[in-house]
């Protein structure tokens, strides 16, 4: 029988490649990047939400790491779980589990008072905690984010898409600058995502970040040879498109039905 999708808290500490130990809770777990990492990163908030199975498992997992949007920026773990909830629970309606869920909040600002943004700097500082303190499938991590996690997905898997099965950005920008601006990397980042598979997410009434950005994006990757690259448009929606993206089974079934070899 299908064991049941539930957030957990991590009942000991975990050391590199140990099996962690599960138990019940209603609330994502939150949990703390390693002390020696920490004064590398410039841009995340050292806590982080992690959703996991309940139970003691000895098996590698997949892991699913979401990026919030703009409206998530701070230094308070518990604005950020909106999305990754909605997701944890569609992962159980579409039985894409066990699975477990990480979230990352992005600082509104550095000590030295430069704007919070996504980077894989960063983000790669995360990922080396998170494979030596949870049981992490590496062939099967996926990627994924809203508007501003959205620009993050892109920029991360574009600059590292070594780690990454799969990839989902949702309307998300293509430009550290802001919603309009544009990677002036733009060309190397679609040489590199052509080798992964990705599908982007955009509303086409998205006054925000204009749909066209993942438009432009997915063609570019297609030309230079990614054979896995498509594109949803959800023509009556806007940049509030994740609200659907998070409840239609092709997000799942697409995403979790690859891995790395």
């Amino acid at each position: 029988m299908r064991a049941t999708l539930k957030p957990v808290l991590l009942l000991t500490t975990l050391l590199a490649f140990a099996t962690p130990a599960f138990a019940e809770n209603e609330v994502a777990v939150v949990r703390t990047i390693a002390p020696e990492l920490q004064s590398k990163i410039q841009f995340l908030n050292p806590q982080y939400l992690v959703y996991a199975p309940a139970g003691d498992t000895k098996a590698k997992l997949p892991l699913l790491i979401f990026l919030h949007g703009a409206g998530g920026v701070g230094n308070d773990i518990q604005q950020i779980k909106g999305k990754p909830t909605e997701i944890w629970q569609g992962l159980e309606k579409f039985n894409k589990g066990p699975c477990m869920i990480v979230a990352p909040q992005c600082l509104k600002q550095d000590k030295n008072g430069e704007r919070g943004i996504w980077t894989p700097e960063d983000l790669n500082l995360l990922l080396q905690h998170l494979k030596a303190t949870l049981p992490v499938d590496e062939r099967r991590i996926y990627l994924s984010g809203i508007s501003m996690g959205g620009y993050g997905t892109w920029a991360w898997a574009a600059h590292d898409p070594q780690h990454f099965a799969a990839i989902a950005p949702i309307v998300g920008g293509i430009g550290r600058g802001g919603p309009k601006d544009v990677t002036p990397d733009f060309d190397q980042w679609a040489a590199n995502l052509a080798r992964i598979p990705v599908y982007a997410f955009v509303g086409a009434q998205d006054k925000v970040v204009p749909p066209e950005r993942s438009e432009r994006m997915i063609a570019a990757i297609q030309k230079a040879g990614g054979k896995e690259a498509k594109l949803k448009t959800y023509s009556d929606e806007g940049h509030g498109a994740a609200r659907v993206v998070v409840t239609d089974a092709d997000y799942y079934e697409w995403l979790f039905s690859h891995q790395r070899p």
